[in-house]
């Protein structure tokens, strides 16, 4: 009994991995193509945005307009993830570079579990 339990909550934790890295797979796909409408998919209903030190809450569907002038503003070269971790009250983080003609921001996202799926909370574009 006590094996078919362990058995249960690995298979759980390795299904709750597979979906963390589909989503962070998808947000890197959607911030290479600097597609706010696909990055909004994986936004949590309000988040907050951080952009040259101004920082604001936002529904989603405003998100996607600031996201999309960002994007049309910053037209992407490239994005990678630098790092990525967990706090110890379950959020996650991810830290990346998102390089630009002529520079680079450092994109900072929080992201928590929301009704069973992992949702941006938090984006932060701080330019290099």
């Amino acid at each position: 009994m006590i094996n078919a339990s362990l058995l249960w909550v690995t298979i759980l934790l390795n299904l709750s991995t597979i979906q963390q890295d589909e989503i962070l797979s998808n947000i890197s796909t959607a911030m290479k193509a600097g597609s706010s409408k696909e990055l909004i998919k994986y936004c949590n209903a309000n988040m907050e945005i951080k952009m040259d030190g101004k920082t604001s809450n936002y529904s989603v569907s405003q998100a996607e307009v600031i996201l999309k002038d960002f994007f049309l503003k910053n037209p992407p070269k490239g994005f990678q993830y630098i790092h990525q971790g967990a706090s110890p009250e379950g959020l996650k983080y991810t830290i990346g570079t998102y390089t630009v003609d002529g520079g680079k921001y450092r994109v900072v996202m929080v992201i928590k579990k929301v009704k069973d799926q992992f949702k941006i909370d938090t984006i932060n574009f701080s330019k290099e």
